[in-house]
């Protein structure tokens, strides 16, 4: 969920290096005007993301769903192609089944348009995605990039060629990028004629033409493209798909870069071609270290590499990135040297221990800063999960076991599962990595809303709690998560609580118990969670695992009706959050303070406590959190008699219900209000009435939907 938008989607900013292309994007605009899908096809470096990305920003008002990105070039596979595309049109997906279900599902009845980026490595499995989706959906138009076709019947191809040599167009970019107004004819001239129009390899000159000057740039270039194939930096073997035979003067102008540079920045460019993703500064360190490049030498070179323009500048955020053309030749000269498996498991090692920290700092003041850390590396989390699974499987499940909840929260549940069922098929650990792995899948399980399954992994998890806590001896660790010294006390040891539960326990308990919540036996809920309160030591301050089960006993009094009880333990439960500055509990909190009072007629109330909760699931980007929090606002409202607000905040829930692929569903205490205070506003206002105002919400941009919802009285209490 994105937190503004002017029109509806997602589409990057574009690149103001954007230069020419006047008749391809009329091409491309009149064919995305006639056919559903358009792919834009092109050797590497040409500029095919640059224009699929302009003209998607031009046709975006044409379709009132929206104009959606993905970038395919971070996949290494095909397994979670369909999750990347769900995730990149704001689905997240809470329902079973096959994945493309869910998303033919929320695509079905929309008129939008879908640009899938860089699809030449999984053209295939892009085909039958796309083929699918197409039939599924009538009003989806996709717009393709890669280096050949898809292959699917109704497909209009459009070639991009190179920019014309000795045009304006390739001079211009030229300009642009070296920061110097080049006469026309001169040495500027030759080298865009010489590096035949290609707008990365002229990009590549720019950046040396700023370190050496175009007479320099354009002598050397002659020496190389004017000798024999064989002395163009023609020294690496490359597949077909990386390299057509029809670019090798591109690959000239890599080459060129490449030898241009020192050796450290050398060295460097292959150790980061392992990246997938965006990297900053101290994943960098942390990853390609070694050997002459160390923490002293290595950020000169990656300055260098910045300076030739290898390596994009950093972000906002201080985060860099290398395209995927200069990415692969790097992979290719990292495969050279011998070291693309050392290098490789560095990365893993890296990812895995971000993942630990992430999980140990869940608890406490940092854990909105690294919940959003997991969101941002999530592209190198999903790579070295990938290359834990296939090397050390029980490695793997320690990372996925530390990162899957905050996955979760943020609706990547397909990942979250996929990875979770994975690992722990794979791996043989046990003990506390097991346990956290079980509970964090039996979450996933329950917000997928199959509790068939939820019910056996969580009695998996007591098990397997009960094993690491009391079986194990005092002080032991097993499996990965003794690796990392992860995690938090257990309970065992003589002296230490042995005989009490512990966070492993505890989360078990807090599992079953949510699990019971969410098929309506309050009861039961109560029951587990309280057994191991009343047997643990400790208060909820002390862990995570202690503030989700008391979290599930306030909700369990909720359903229960003893309502204040309910709101007396809520509202201390949720000071003790503002003092550790914790985010989830807090938010989930809100939603429970709502609740109890609609529950006790008390709908101002229930506003403020519902308004809270969509500040806090907003700050999360908790797709099913806004649409909770909307309905129980929405219920609110109604009950105060304001129908119209009502009508308009029930419209914007429903599109975010949408936009997790399934019904609206809740806790059943709130579907039960919200029917008898909907069917009431409904009656006042007239049936019409409210149907126009909800179906305007509906279809309008959800985030003002959102932000109309916002604003009223202050939260309560």
């Amino acid at each position: 969920m994105r937190d503004t938008a002017s029109v509806r989607g997602h589409l990057p900013d574009e690149n103001p290096g954007f230069v020419g292309r006047r008749t391809e994007l009329e091409r491309v605009s009149a064919a995305l005007a006639e056919h559903r899908l358009v792919t834009v096809t092109g050797v590497g470096g040409v500029g095919k993301t640059r224009l699929a990305l302009r003209a998607a920003h031009r046709a975006a008002e044409r379709y009132p769903d929206g104009a959606w990105w993905t970038d395919l070039g971070q996949l290494d596979g095909e397994r979670l192609l369909v999750a990347l595309v769900a995730d990149s049109v704001d689905l997240a997906d809470h329902t079973p089944g096959m994945a493309a279900t869910g998303l033919c599902r929320r695509l079905a009845d929309d008129r939008l348009l879908l640009v899938l980026d860089s699809c030449e490595h999984l053209a295939e499995p892009c085909a039958r995605l796309v083929a699918e989706l197409l039939a599924a959906a009538p009003g989806l138009t996709v717009l393709a990039t890669s280096r050949r076709p898809l292959g699917v019947a109704g497909e209009e191809t459009i070639a991009l060629d190179p920019l014309p040599p000795a045009g304006p167009d390739a001079l211009a970019l030229l300009r642009r990028a070296a920061g110097e107004d080049f006469p026309a004819a001169g040495p500027a001239g030759e080298i865009c004629v010489r590096l035949e129009g290609i707008p990365l390899a002229l990009e590549l000159a720019a950046a040396q033409i700023r370190l050496q000057g175009a007479e320099a740039v354009r002598d050397q270039l002659g020496s190389r493209l004017d000798a024999a194939p064989g002395a163009r930096f023609d020294l690496l073997a490359h597949t077909e798909r990386v390299w057509p035979s029809r670019h090798q003067t591109l690959r000239a102008a890599i080459g060129w870069s490449h030898e241009l540079s020192t050796p450290l920045e050398r060295l460097l460019w292959a150790r980061l071609s392992v990246f997938r993703g965006p990297f900053d500064l101290a994943s960098a360190t942390a990853v390609c270290t070694g050997g002459p490049l160390d923490r002293a030498t290595l950020p000169e070179a990656l300055d260098g590499l910045v300076r030739a323009s290898v390596v994009r500048p950093p972000d906002a955020a201080g985060r860099h990135r290398m395209l995927d053309t200069i990415r692969e030749y790097g992979a290719t000269w990292l495969d050279r040297t011998g070291e693309a498996g050392t290098v490789a498991d560095r990365h893993a090692a890296h990812f895995r221990g971000l993942a630990g920290r992430a999980e140990t700092e869940w608890h406490g003041a940092r854990q909105l800063r690294w919940y959003r850390t997991v969101d941002a590396h999530h592209t190198d989390l999903r790579t070295a999960l990938d290359r834990l699974l296939r090397t050390d499987p029980d490695a793997a499940l320690d990372l996925v076991g530390s990162v899957a909840f905050a996955w979760s929260c943020r609706g990547r549940l397909r990942e979250a599962r996929d990875g979770l069922e994975q690992a722990l098929l794979l791996s043989e650990a046990r003990g506390r990595v097991r346990a956290r792995a079980l509970w964090a899948l039996g979450v996933t399980l329950v917000l997928q809303g199959e509790f068939g399954p939820a019910q056996d992994v969580s009695e998996r998890c007591a098990r397997e709690a009960r094993h690491a806590e009391y079986a194990e001896p005092a002080g032991s660790g097993s499996g990965a998560g003794a690796e990392t010294g992860a995690g938090t006390e257990t309970g065992a040891g003589p002296g230490s609580g042995r005989d009490r539960p512990g966070d492993l326990t505890l989360d078990a308990a807090a599992l079953a118990g949510l699990l019971a919540l969410t098929t309506g036996r309050p009861t039961a809920a109560h029951v587990v969670v309280g057994h191991v309160l009343d047997a643990a030591r400790g208060g909820p301050a002390d862990s995570a695992a202690r503030l989700r089960c008391h979290l599930v006993r306030v909700f369990a009094l909720t359903g229960l009706g003893r309502l204040a009880e309910a709101r007396e333990k809520a509202l201390r439960l949720r000071a003790l959050c503002e003092e550790l500055d914790e985010h989830w509990t807090r938010t989930a909190l809100e939603y429970q303070l709502a609740l109890t009072g609609l529950l006790e007629d008390d709908p101002v109330a229930a506003s403020g406590h519902a308004r809270a909760m969509l500040e806090g699931t907003r700050r999360l980007g908790a797709s099913l959190g806004v649409a909770l929090g909307l309905d129980v606002l929405a219920t609110a409202l109604a009950a105060a008699g304001e129908g119209e607000r009502a009508a308009d905040v029930s419209g914007t829930g429903e599109a975010y219900w949408r936009s997790t692929g399934q019904p609206r569903r809740g806790l059943p205490g709130l579907r039960a209000l919200h029917e008898k205070y909907t069917d009431t506003v409904r009656a006042s206002i007239g049936e019409p009435a409210y149907e126009e105002i909800f179906v305007r919400a509906l279809t309008g941009l959800p985030q003002d939907g959102l932000d109309r919802a916002l604003r009223g009285p202050g939260r309560h209490g």
